[in-house]
């Protein structure tokens, strides 16, 4: 992939955060739509405006819907902050970046409990795509990385591997 696509993602991953957040402030005061139907118009605008392209937007859109199911999936299991879920001092942690992903992770939170039974499989990340801030473990041999903000996932550093799972405070 190249380094104008890999920054053209990670711009959409972002923009689409930021309307995403919106949407769902704006959706609170009007009783609105869930945090999906957000994600989907958060998508689509992205879209619209010639950000991204259909199949990038689909892309960036499963990659956000994933961390933020991540995010609230491991607050509602342990009763935890996002700062056990990241796995790092959220002060390193970009402010505006921390805040939006905050403010839809807590929203999403409530959405997770209710839809908890049909989110039961495991999230896999893959070599490629885009993770949010946090830390992932690589399913070949357990190395860590470690992302302070969104970012595409490279191949494993030490052993090449390419499929990699969220790793919290508690599977340190």
């Amino acid at each position: 992939m190249s380094d104008d696509k890999h920054e053209r993602e990670l711009r959409g991953y972002e923009r689409m955060l930021e309307r995403l957040r919106d949407r769902l402030d704006t959706a609170e005061k009007e009783l609105g739509p869930h945090v999906r139907e957000a994600l989907e118009h958060a998508r689509d605008r992205a879209v619209e405006l010639g950000e991204l392209t259909r199949e990038e937007a689909d892309r960036v859109a499963e990659w956000l819907r994933r961390d933020l199911e991540e995010a609230a999936d491991y607050t509602a299991r342990n009763n935890r902050d996002l700062s056990a879920w990241l796995h790092m001092d959220v002060q390193l942690i970009e402010n505006w970046l921390l805040d939006r992903f905050t403010s839809v992770a807590d929203r999403t939170r409530l959405e997770w409990l209710e839809f908890q039974q049909f989110l039961e499989r495991a999230s896999e990340y893959h070599t490629g795509e885009i993770a949010g801030p946090g830390r992932l473990r690589c399913q070949a041999c357990g190395e860590h990385l470690t992302f302070t903000r969104p970012g595409h996932i490279p191949p494993c550093p030490k052993c090449r591997g390419t499929v990699f799972v969220r790793a919290s405070a508690d599977a340190a």
